[in-house]
């Protein structure tokens, strides 16, 4: 009981730190990792349901965000697509993020050749622009799901490890780090307890700006045709299935796009709450350049 509420007073806590942009971020934010979790359950139509209303209709009692270009409902496409549209994303942020933190301490615990290798590989895969290598990547090997994650995870991940390569080389030449070294303690222990720890904050506010940049790269390549292929669809496939009615009004087309806009907005207003956070952006603003 004493556990509960410790932790819900450290929620509360983070909240009222927040300001109010970052608050209504964390709130739009959590309510779509909400609709990706439990959004097939609320779904009122099932996720393949042909001829259900007319073709592109508006918005209605029957159908709140109207049909697509198969008479589908859009609210349950919405619904279904979110768990494509967040889960890949936040699939391939995570080990995006989780592979360059670890690679990045490996080389700057290690010795020097790995250190230079790994480091070389980094620059080499920065020199190309993301979306063009995301594009090779799918072109060659086909736009599978578990192809898609790979892709992001490649295109991505070469940033993390530099941000996290540039605060683990000035970590490590702190005062407690050289103190552990002469304990006689491992580099392991070294890395994993007063390296690592000290990284954190920064490195999940990196995985937060990743997060966004994935799920735009990821719905550009299905609004292309390259990215999830039917019968599942994201929110760039809705928009990309849907494209033809834009000049019939229809929301079928609005509705997807509006969702992509308010998730990347609203994880951009809680990150920019989020102390620390401008340094990060700077660096991931030159890298996107």
């Amino acid at each position: 009981m004493r556990k509960t509420v410790r932790v819900l007073r450290k929620a509360l806590n983070f909240w009222l730190s927040l300001s109010i942009t970052g608050r209504v971020g964390l709130s739009i934010t959590l309510f779509w990792l909400c609709m990706a979790l439990f959004g097939g359950w609320l779904s009122p139509y099932n996720v393949e349901d042909l001829g259900a209303g007319g073709i592109n209709e508006g918005f209605s009692k029957t159908f709140l965000l109207g049909t697509d270009y198969l008479g589908r409902d859009m609210l349950t496409r919405v619904l279904y697509g979110a768990r494509y549209s967040i889960g890949l994303a936040l699939s391939a942020a995570v080990l995006a993020s989780t592979l360059g933190t670890l690679l990045a301490l490996l080389a700057a615990m290690s010795g020097r050749w790995l250190e230079e290798l790994l480091g070389r590989i980094n620059d080499a895969l920065l020199i190309m622009p993301g979306k063009i290598m995301a594009l090779l990547i799918v072109a060659v090997f086909s736009s599978s799901l578990p192809m898609l994650i790979v892709t992001a995870v490649i295109t991505y991940w070469p940033g993390a490890y530099r941000i996290a390569y540039a605060m683990a080389s000035n970590l490590r030449s702190m005062d407690y780090v050289q103190a552990a070294h002469l304990r006689g303690e491992s580099k392991l222990y070294i890395a994993l307890t007063d390296v690592l720890p000290n990284m954190l904050h920064p490195m999940l506010t990196d995985f937060g700006l990743r997060f966004v940049y994935i799920v735009l790269l990821l719905s550009g390549l299905s609004f292309l045709g390259l990215g999830v292929q039917p019968p599942y669809a994201d929110w760039g496939t809705l928009v990309h299935e849907n494209l033809q009615a834009l000049f019939d009004g229809s929301p079928a087309v609005l509705i997807p796009a509006i969702a992509i806009a308010s998730l990347t907005i609203g994880v951009n207003l809680f990150i920019d709450s989020l102390p620390s956070r401008r340094t990060i952006r700077l660096e991931l603003e030159e890298e996107t350049a």
